[in-house]
């Protein structure tokens, strides 16, 4: 079983910058679909930006052109690198997967996910 492991949380200033990290130990299979989640405090939990092994890349409108997600695959780690930050988007943020060596995948910015890490808190003060 995979088990995935958040970093890189914090506090900033809006306008300001952090990268979120997710360490995934063991083998992510050839199918994934790899994404970022966030839930603020008495809200549900969003999904904002996935991979998957096609290649493609989806965010949700509200962080698209600030936020970039990308999946290291000789490190296993994947990344959220977020810009020009905002006050709402504070949340505590997880990383997600689903894979399968054999079956299709299906990812999109939300998606139900075989493993989730414990998250990171990002605080994004005015």
């Amino acid at each position: 079983q995979v088990q995935l492991v958040e970093s890189g949380g914090g506090s900033v200033q809006a306008g300001g910058s952090l990268t979120l990290s997710c360490a995934a130990s063991g083998y992510i299979s050839r199918n994934y679909c790899l994404g970022w989640f966030r839930q603020a405090p008495g809200k549900a939990r969003e999904g904002v930006a996935s991979v998957d092994s096609a290649g493609n890349h989806r965010y949700i409108d509200s962080i698209r052109g600030r936020f970039t997600i990308s999946w290291d695959n000789s490190r296993n780690t994947l990344f959220l690198q977020m810009s020009n930050l905002k006050p709402e988007d504070t949340a505590r943020y997880s990383c997600a997967a689903d894979y399968s060596n054999s079956a299709v995948v299906q990812c999109g910015t939300t998606f139900f996910p075989r493993v989730r890490g414990q998250g990171t808190q990002v605080t994004v003060s005015s």
